[in-house]
């Protein structure tokens, strides 16, 4: 990525002119996502973001083609909203335009998710260290964004917040390194750990509750061509007060709960059993329990002394 263009080599006049116009080509992992908006929150998320990433130059080509509009008529005044299309479909309502940052961020998920079969995707976080990949797969409300979070600001490189991709020729994870999605306490909880993170303004009122997100590590933005080998599945549960502790689980429970995670374990038919079966053997699995994040941050990094 060396002397490629970055999102901060454009003004904030400039970049909001290309998302108006002829938009904007924007490399995260291996996609390339073209983008085009008239919202202002989307243009500030962005350029504060995303500072550190690449624009793809001099190509026509996008995996995702991504629109995002305000609502025209009375609406542009009473609650505006903000318009999502997808190679000119609406596949989702429109929202309050304070939540237009959010809704970006949501639906360049919806577009990996819904659409990069080449690899076997799974709901999780996931870091690395030495080459060694740490899968957190986990629902909402059980820690996992808050945890990658500290993880990722302690020596650990990010891979992703939300989705594990598993290349299925190899079994290699494929970084996809993006801003980390922070929800209701965890806004405040990340803000003290960290001292003086870069945080996108907290948005309430959405499904999730209060939303913001976390410009990630240019270090692991820098290294998103960088894969790793799967080497820990972890599923973790915050639990207030409560001692760190890791307890050894059985593969064939680890396997059953990963697969509930997968976005497309049934749709790869053979070729998901096979990649999911293998990282699962490739992989030390528990489960995880944790109170305090410095208590964890500690745990793991016992973890990687007894891998080397």
């Amino acid at each position: 990525m060396s002397g490629a263009a970055t999102v901060s080599s454009l003004s904030a006049p400039a970049l909001a002119a290309r998302l108006a116009g002829p938009g904007l080509y924007l490399q995260t992992g291996p996609f390339i996502n073209r983008i085009t908006s008239t919202v202002a929150p989307i243009a500030a998320g962005i350029g504060s973001m995303y500072a550190d990433y690449r624009l793809a130059e001099n190509t026509d080509f996008a995996d995702f083609h991504l629109g995002f509009d305000n609502a025209g008529g009375v609406r542009r005044w009473w609650r505006p909203q903000v318009h999502f299309n997808h190679d000119g479909a609406a596949p989702f309502a429109p929202l309050p335009v304070d939540q237009g940052y959010a809704m970006f961020e949501w639906m360049l998920n919806w577009c990996v998710s819904s659409r990069a079969h080449d690899y076997l995707m799974i709901h999780a976080a996931v870091l690395e260290k030495d080459g060694c990949a740490l899968i957190m797969p986990a629902p909402s409300g059980s820690g996992k964004s808050t945890l990658c979070a500290a993880l990722a600001h302690r020596g650990w490189r990010l891979l992703s917040d939300e989705l594990a991709l598993i290349r299925l020729r190899d079994g290699q994870i494929v970084p996809l390194p993006r801003p980390i999605s922070l929800k209701n306490d965890s806004i405040a909880i990340m803000r003290a750990y960290l001292g003086a993170p870069v945080i996108s303004p907290p948005v309430g009122y959405t499904a999730k509750g209060v939303v913001a997100h976390l410009k990630p590590p240019a270090d692991s933005v820098a290294r998103a061509a960088q894969t790793a080998r799967p080497a820990w599945i972890i599923f973790p549960q915050y639990a207030a007060g409560e001692a760190a502790v890791l307890t050894p689980m059985a593969r064939a429970r680890a396997f059953m709960r990963v697969a509930d995670n997968a976005f497309n374990f049934s749709l790869l038919g053979a070729d998901g059993f096979d990649a999911l079966g293998d990282a699962i053997d490739r992989s030390d699995v528990y489960t995880f329990r944790y109170g305090s994040l410095d208590e964890a941050v500690e745990t793991f990094s016992r973890l990687t002394a007894r891998q080397s």
